[in-house]
């Protein structure tokens, strides 16, 4: 490959928050020099005073996911408020129509923003179609509901037992009512969608890898790696070959990884298994989200791991020099999490060992706790949560729980390392891994209604990049990015403003022009 120089721009190197420079050397795909008014080598590239940043790195997402909701329907505001505007735009899936074998799938819905404020049913959904099997993710893709075909193919009627951390609601008189309460019971649903069509879901992920590449993001982190009913890393690799481009780490879901067998680290920086997933709670808009202190309902979360449980994931990661990535997003569950680990030598040294994902609520004492602690962290959250979610926040949490809701700035003034990333699409948005709704929200603090959550948590544009960049690699094992710095991939994204100078309200508008990989453009 030929050298590249490219001219001009507002170059974010990435390596500190103050760090710029206006041109860089590309050679072999790697960054040969970067600074001030270099000297041309080889082929240029005017990039007439555009901001460049490093290639964005979203470390917690559910690409699997992604692929399936990219052919699905948005089941969220603005466009679908109610169940019939739900009804009506499932009924305008490319899918409806295409035969008995094929899935119409939605996303996103979150009962509390819809008008009936409940969940819908199989019968909801039976209105839509009787003979197409309907699945659609609850927005923080934990819980579902199927239709009477799904569960059908699922194989799931009034005599199924609930799994093992999961519910199967029931209408009163035992019939299923198509509402999947957690992971484990909507595992049920998605390996019946699965198994139909393999072939499918590779084509999914290759229709995916624009998808990333048009938001800037050049390396992803899966954070629900299964192992049924085929392997995530085999659906990877055959996605690969026919052309998926963002770089890669698995983190396979604990329970289903033999115990006998385990899990051993495997892969490179295109493509590698990186660490093992572990459920300690749900989701506070779901009202499973395990604290200290009841819902309004009375409810107290769910707790899905015991600290016991949880010691066995830490050795099986330690034992195999994986990361730990710990869901936890209730005051409880973290709390657990930190008990746990906190007295132990961490196992890896280039990245954290543990991962605490969402963090949802963290108290001072939780800082002060991973101050002292043997550990080495990483808190991975996302503000995006917040921005669209503020209402649910609000009316289920106390005021004094709030006031913990997404401490970012206190995260990045940790001893742990923060990252930001998206969940996508575990959040009722229409655009949910946008990374500038990500940044806009740790900045100016506002959600989408404009409330102010927390506004002493607020942190600077440079900072946030720097979660999507040099820090959310170093916690996702991308040692190739995060930076432009000499000996890195030249991986890097062109914007359509200047994120450092626009006003912060403008962040959320802020696009991606171009995305480079290896120094080629990609997007």
């Amino acid at each position: 490959m030929p050298k590249q120089t490219f001219i001009n721009g507002k170059i974010f190197v990435g390596d500190n928050e103050e760090h710029f420079a206006n041109s860089m050397i590309v050679e072999n795909g790697k960054v040969k020099q970067v600074g001030d008014n270099l000297p041309v080598e080889g082929e240029t590239t005017d990039l007439q005073g555009q901001t460049v940043l490093p290639g964005l790195v979203d470390c917690h997402t559910h690409p699997k996911y992604i692929a399936d909701a990219l052919h699905g329907v948005a089941c969220t505001p603005p466009n679908v408020n109610n169940i019939k505007e739900m009804q009506a735009a499932l009924r305008n899936s490319p899918a409806y129509g295409q035969g008995e074998n094929v899935w119409i799938e939605g996303w996103g819905f979150d009962e509390t923003k819809l008008a009936e404020h409940r969940s819908p049913t199989r019968d909801d959904l039976d209105a839509v179609s009787t003979t197409q099997p309907i699945f659609i993710y609850r927005s923080d893709c934990h819980s579902s509901v199927g239709n009477s075909k799904a569960l059908e193919l699922a194989g799931i009627d009034e005599n199924t037992p609930d799994p093992v951390g999961g519910k199967i609601e029931r209408f009163a008189d035992g019939r299923p009512t198509g509402f999947m309460r957690e992971v484990a019971a909507s595992q049920l649903l998605i390996r019946a969608k699965s198994a139909q069509s393999y072939e499918n879901d590779v084509t999914n992920m290759v229709n995916s890898s624009d998808h990333y590449l048009k938001e800037g993001i050049v390396a992803i982190g899966e954070m629900m790696g299964r192992m049924k009913p085929y392997t995530s890393l085999k659906l990877y690799q055959d996605a690969v070959k026919q052309g998926f481009t963002p770089k890669a780490s698995i983190y396979y879901v604990f329970d289903e990884i033999d115990p006998q067998i385990g899990l051993q680290p495997s892969g490179n920086e295109k493509l590698r298994v990186a660490g093992i997933k572990v459920f300690m709670d749900g989701s506070i808009s779901g009202e499973t989200a395990y604290n200290s202190e009841p819902y309004p309902s009375g409810k107290m979360g769910v707790s899905l791991t015991s600290a016991e449980k949880l010691q066995r994931a830490v050795i099986m990661a330690r034992d195999n020099k994986l990361q730990l990535a710990v869901h936890a997003m209730g005051d409880k569950a973290i709390q657990t999490v930190i008990e746990v680990t906190k007295d132990m030598e961490p196992w890896l040294t280039t990245m954290p060992s543990v991962r605490i994902e969402h963090a949802s609520l963290i108290s001072d004492y939780m800082f002060e706790e991973i101050a002292k602690s043997k550990m080495n962290y990483a808190l991975v959250t996302q503000p995006i949560f917040f921005f669209a979610e503020d209402e649910s926040y609000r009316h289920y949490l106390s005021p004094a729980q709030f006031k913990l809701a997404y401490r970012v700035k206190s995260m990045l003034n940790s001893k742990a390392i923060l990252g930001l990333s998206s969940d996508a699409p575990c959040t009722p948005w229409a655009e949910p891994d946008s990374p500038f709704y990500n940044i806009y929200a740790a900045v100016t603090r506002k959600a989408a209604n404009d409330d102010v959550v927390n506004a002493e948590e607020a942190i600077t544009v440079p900072q946030a990049i720097l979660g999507y960049t040099r820090d959310g690699a170093k916690i996702g094992g991308f040692t190739d990015n995060g930076t432009l710095e000499v000996g890195k991939a030249a991986d890097f994204v062109i914007l359509n403003k200047d994120i450092f100078t626009v006003s912060h309200d403008e962040l959320k508008n802020i696009r991606v022009k171009e995305t480079w990989m290896a120094g080629k453009r990609v997007m």
